[in-house]
């Protein structure tokens, strides 16, 4: 399996989406009354935060420069070619 770059925001912007759904999950489930308007601010102050995150990881890893051995896959394992 090919390695990915870990993407804070993405995992910061799943987060609160999730948590979106776990309160209408509670209001749909009877353990709570959720007012509508509620979800609105969750989610778009979730996303703020998450494009936040993005925009600082994405400054640190520029500023870090190029990593080595990132512009090719030839004979390593998970190369299809190699075989």
């Amino acid at each position: 399996m090919l390695r990915h770059e870990f993407q804070p925001g993405r995992l910061i912007a799943g987060l609160f989406l999730a948590l979106a759904g776990l309160v209408y999950a509670g209001d749909a489930g009877g353990l709570w009354d959720t007012p509508w308007f509620v979800i609105i601010p969750m989610v778009m102050g979730g996303l703020g935060i998450a494009g936040a995150t993005a925009t600082v990881a994405h400054s640190r890893r520029a500023a870090r420069g190029p990593r080595a051995g990132r512009g090719s896959l030839a004979g390593s394992p998970d190369d299809p070619g190699a075989h």
